[in-house]
């Protein structure tokens, strides 16, 4: 998911929250690419899209890297989970009841239906301001801040209620679809009693429902707490495959997010645990200890020599680490043990374009070609092949490459001024021809939007 999609979504999210005093989710850092992560989002989240009735293809879950603890749909049916919320997920089967959630909203229509609770809260907002507007005008300024203030309260009481019951309807719906997959809600129920507790100890009220987006914690915890029991799966324990691969991608995700010393404290370097060597190599890697890193990574690979996650670590480490020549077999490895992973395909294109040997190039071009037809949202593929075409000497399609990387990159300008120089070098109607006329018309027309905002 291309980075410019985040910030449209935080901005309209934003926009209604100017609008309405309410608090929309925190504009997100970056998207964090991750092929291990994403494969767990998708194994997780199968069975409940199809307890939802959903196909599990049009379904993207995309992870954000920011600290909040948060998940929210936005631009269809895409799920956005924050970093912070899978480092305070203490298993699977609270991430599964999160996910459940988020697809209770994208199933009962909210990001779509979000209107019906804007609009009559926008013309409330809206009368109250022409009301202050006029009482001003004939001296009564008090009485207008007042109509000011007044019309603005109801909006927001309107919209919240709105949202309140929409929250409300996708817990409903995110117990059935955990119930349909077999899956407890034990872990629904322990993440809200977190997140309760920290509000707790934040001395956050809890009393006050219409200042809240959300119904209470402590209310939606009773309620779910008599559904959850009465499923079949409540005495389920999490799949145990499946909650190991998710600390290994929380101990990953520490390791990377988080200052090394930080990483230390969460996982001691005492701690011998698969999750714990992970999350060290990452924190020895960022810390440039190259050698403990790959020492890490090692011990891992001796139980697990096959492992393609655990093998594209040891392949980056060495590649930024400057050790070309040894990061490429490594990485052939990686690629061989998971060949339809786009993301690790393209960290070997990168690997062999680095090497700027013939050679190489020619083994890079077909891996990258192929990676982006699985995954064209990758600016780094774009940028590879980029590379590759350019020192072939196929200026056209240098420029589509770079035109396609500025597209994902929300750089509108630069992508259409390379989709017009792909243009003048690609035979008119051709696949290449017509990808970089959508690219240059599109790019064209955010260029215009912006200019007029």
């Amino acid at each position: 998911m291309p980075a410019r999609l985040i910030a449209r979504a935080a901005l309209t999210l934003g926009a209604v929250a100017m609008l309405l005093g309410t608090t929309a989710p925190a504009a997100a850092q970056s998207v964090l690419r991750d092929a291990e992560t994403e494969s767990l989002f998708r194994d997780v989240a199968r069975p409940l899209i199809i307890a939802a009735g959903l196909t599990p293809a049009s379904v993207q879950i995309v992870l954000v890297g920011d600290p909040e603890i948060n998940a929210f749909v936005s631009g269809g049916q895409n799920i956005f989970v924050f970093s912070g919320l899978i480092e305070n997920a203490d298993n699977v089967n609270q991430l599964q009841g999160v996910l459940a959630h988020e697809l209770g909203h994208i199933a009962g229509g909210h990001n779509v239906r979000s209107n019906e609770g804007i609009g009559p809260a926008t013309h409330i907002s809206i009368l109250s301001l022409v009301a202050a507007v006029a009482l001003v005008a004939v001296g009564a300024g008090d009485a207008g801040i007042a109509a000011l203030g007044l019309g603005t309260a109801t909006a927001q009481s309107q919209y919240l209620a709105f949202s309140r019951d929409q929250e409300s309807r996708a817990d409903q719906a995110g117990a059935v679809f955990l119930g349909k997959a077999g899956e407890s809600g034990r872990g629904s129920l322990e993440f809200f009693n977190k997140l309760l507790g920290q509000e707790y100890r934040l001395g956050l009220k809890q009393d006050n429902a219409y200042n809240r987006t959300h119904p209470l914690d402590g209310q939606r915890i009773a309620y779910l707490e008599a559904v959850y029991k009465a499923s079949p799966a409540w005495t389920t324990p999490p799949d145990p495959k499946l909650d190991a691969r998710f600390q290994r991608v929380k101990a990953k995700l520490a390791g990377f997010i988080e200052e090394p010393q930080r990483t230390f404290q969460m996982y001691p370097e005492g701690l011998k645990t698969e999750p714990a060597r992970y999350a060290h190599a990452y924190a020895y890697h960022k810390s440039a200890y190259p050698d403990a890193a790959v020492a890490e990574v090692d011990a891992l690979l001796a139980l697990h020599p096959a492992d393609p996650y655990y093998l594209e670590l040891k392949g980056q480490i060495l590649l930024e680490s400057g050790k070309i020549a040894e990061s490429l077999p490594i990485l052939r490895a990686a690629v061989a043990a998971a060949p339809t992973e786009p993301l690790i395909a393209t960290l070997l294109g990168h690997a062999l374009v680095s090497t700027e040997n013939a050679a190489d190039f020619a083994e890079a071009k077909p891996l990258l070609r192929k990676a982006v037809v699985r995954d064209r949202e990758n600016p780094d593929a774009w940028y590879q092949l980029g590379v590759i075409y350019d020192r072939e000497g196929d200026t056209a399609r240098a420029a589509l490459a770079t035109a396609e990387r500025f597209d994902l990159q929300g750089e509108p300008r630069q992508a259409a001024a390379n989709a017009k120089i792909a243009l003048r070098g690609l035979s008119p109607g051709t696949t290449d021809w017509l990808r970089a006329d959508d690219i240059a018309q599109v790019a064209q027309n955010d260029l215009v939007k912006k200019k007029h905002r």
